[in-house]
């Protein structure tokens, strides 16, 4: 069968019937019918470059065939569009050919959606108790009625965000037009307005000398550079500037802030191309497995670590690797000189100091250093030591029958999630990590132990390679793949091992590894073994994130796994939502899928064209490329 065109119908060819006969000549007649349909198809759709420029070599098969595949059921699909320009022309004054119109067409969104987030809406937050800021974490539509069914807009004189590491500096106003932060935050040279652009100059309120100097004076104390630190967090992250600076130390921090009164911190981030969510320590655990990152970090994030038993710090523990650090910096470290600016007395910060030491002791954490404006304590490398003083340090106790690793709406509890058990003192718990970026390619401890069932060494290798092939496949169909500056935010929504965005690490982009909730979500912690980031993430409700956060999105057998838990409609909504203008999506899954999902993304604005797998026609999963046309709000083609 053949699929034909933007309709995405299916079509019964005569050659294809006349296989079904059992006649020997007839099938030597159909097999030289298919054979020449093939190559002519071949010919005649010589392929599509990412410029738009059709492939002069040999048709690696960015071509679309129009043949009739006899020797399998597997049909090779057709497009009747023409080549995909995955080239970005909105950075400062670029034109868009006026697009096509579409037989389905979904409307836009009015204008006070442009910086909607489904599961952190602002009205929606407010039916639940603040205490403890509960009305912050994750809150999603209960019901279809409350679910947008319209696309959300991006605001008017969007231009694509500035090339890394330039982004790291600069970003267009009309991007994310809010002044909010630039006032409150002037004397601490966060950010700036300098005309039509924000500038970050990289400062923050604890590092008035900037990012640069403040991480420097870390590396004083811990190891910052020999590459034992990759992956880190940071709690109340303002605009990221501590994680925008580790970046050229090779360390790739996840910041995470609440959709809060300082407005569009989070988005801030993300457009200066660097890593970032929607997050909020409230209730529920953050969504990472235990044990993920080497480096966590408060500077100033105004989290009350001392109160509620600890709980937030306990938090802390279970998802630091053991041996990780805790750098905290800000009130109460250094009251003695702050006090006066911090407005408050030198009796209330002495006793939350003292208070979060505690804590921390309770932890079996050591304190490293406290320097300056700098206080860093380590978690123990195992918990020998720690279980043998629970006989005189009670509280908190150890968790019993939890699932470490679980993170999807599961509560905080005020117990210490328990390392793997270790035979000697000097083991490190779970199993020690490469360094840097050895840790990338080598077999993860989790799957080297055997503790994700039915994931052996041999297939961690092997998805490896298997990456390496099919980015090499995806750069070969989209040109601008390949060229720096073209992506910098990329979102993998189904990313198992993260094999995608180890293929990707020599590139000048990072990658978002979400592992949905209805998989093997196990392999989240792989993920961070290998000095990757990701979070858990269920794609029948929306993502932790402000619209136009990616560059690119990468979606394999999503839809397939999504098959019968939700529609296929709110899936691509969203993607469509947290991809900016002019974005690229790339789908791989069973062409009958393929063609569902194209008939609903010719309505979205998306142009699209189905190609062919890596291993060729006769396969049935295949991609689906996709671009996002360029609109805004207030345009005529709305």
């Amino acid at each position: 069968m053949a699929v034909g065109g933007t309709a995405g119908k299916l079509h019964l060819s005569s050659a294809a019937a006349a296989a079904r006969r059992p006649s020997l000549f007839h099938l030597a007649a159909v097999a030289v019918l298919c054979s020449l349909s093939y190559l002519l198809g071949v010919w005649h759709h010589g392929g599509f470059s990412g410029s738009g420029a059709r492939s002069g070599g040999t048709g690696a098969s960015v071509s679309i065939a129009t043949a009739v595949s006899c020797a399998s059921p597997t049909p090779t699909v057709s497009s009747s569009s023409g080549p995909l320009d995955f080239a970005a022309h909105h950075t400062a004054d670029g034109v868009e050919a006026e697009a096509a119109p579409r037989q389905r067409a979904y409307e836009a969104c009015p204008a006070k959606y442009s910086e909607y987030t489904p599961c952190e809406d602002v009205e929606r937050s407010l039916r639940f108790p603040r205490d403890r800021l509960v009305y912050r974490e994750r809150h999603c539509p209960s019901s279809d009625a409350e679910r947008l069914r319209c696309l959300v807009p991006a605001p008017k004189g969007y231009h694509n965000p500035f090339p890394w590491p330039t982004s790291r500096d600069v970003a267009w106003f009309a991007n994310v037009p809010h002044k909010e932060l630039t006032v409150e935050k002037a004397v601490q040279n966060w950010i700036r307005v300098d005309g039509d652009k924000f500038r970050f100059p990289g400062g923050g309120t604890m590092f008035p000398r900037g990012a640069g100097a403040y991480i420097n004076d870390i590396g004083k104390i811990i190891p910052l550079h020999d590459g034992s630190i990759r992956t880190a967090l940071d709690t109340g992250c303002g605009v990221a500037s501590w994680g925008a600076y580790l970046l050229s130390r090779n360390i790739l921090a996840m910041s995470f802030a609440p959709r809060d009164s300082h407005e569009a911190q989070v988005q801030f981030a993300l457009e200066r191309g660097v890593p970032a969510m929607i997050g909020v320590l409230a209730s529920n655990r953050l969504t990472y497995p235990a044990r993920s990152f080497d480096m966590a970090h408060c500077s100033r994030c105004l989290i009350p670590w001392q109160l509620y038993d600890g709980l937030y710090l306990i938090e802390i523990d279970r998802i630091l690797r053991p041996g990780g650090y805790w750098i905290l910096s800000g009130p109460p470290i250094n009251w003695k000189k702050h006090y006066k600016g911090w407005a408050r007395t030198t009796e209330d910060l002495n006793e939350e100091q003292q208070a979060i030491e505690t804590v921390a002791k309770s932890l079996c954490w050591k304190k490293v250093k406290e320097e300056g404006d700098i206080a860093i304590w380590q978690k123990p490398t195992n918990h020998i030591h720690c279980k043998a003083i629970r006989k005189v340090i009670k509280s908190p106790p150890f968790c019993s029958d939890q699932n470490p690793d679980a993170a999807w709406y599961d509560k905080m509890n005020a117990c210490i999630t328990p390392l793997p058990e270790v035979s000697d003192l000097k083991e490190v718990a779970g199993g020690e990590l490469k360094k840097w970026p050895e840790r990338l390619t080598a077999v993860p401890p989790r799957i080297a132990s055997g503790s994700i069932e039915g994931v052996t060494e041999e297939m961690f290798v092997e998805d490896t390679e298997l990456w390496k092939k099919r980015v090499g496949r995806y750069k070969s169909v989209i040109t601008q793949f390949g060229q720096k500056g073209r992506y910098r935010n990329l979102l993998d929504m189904n990313a198992k091992f993260g094999g995608f965005a180890a293929a990707l690490v020599n590139d000048p982009l990072w990658v978002m590894n979400m592992v949905p909730t209805g998989a093997n979500s196990t392999t989240l912690g792989v993920i961070y073994e290998r000095g990757l980031i990701g979070s858990y993430q269920d794609w029948c409700e929306g993502m932790s994130t402000y619209p136009r956060t990616y560059d690119l999105i990468h979606a394999d057998s999503v839809f397939t796994l999504y098959n019968g838990r939700c529609e296929m409609e709110n899936i691509l909504l969203e993607m469509d939502r947290i991809l900016r203008p002019e974005g690229t999506v790339i789908i791989r899954d069973d062409v009958d899928l393929l063609v569902k999902i194209k008939s609903i993304a010719d309505g979205m604005r998306w142009n699209s064209q189905i190609v062919d797998h890596e291993d060729g026609p006769l396969v049935r999963e295949k991609l689906l490329l996709v671009v996002k046309t360029y609109w805004t709000l207030g345009d005529d083609k709305q």
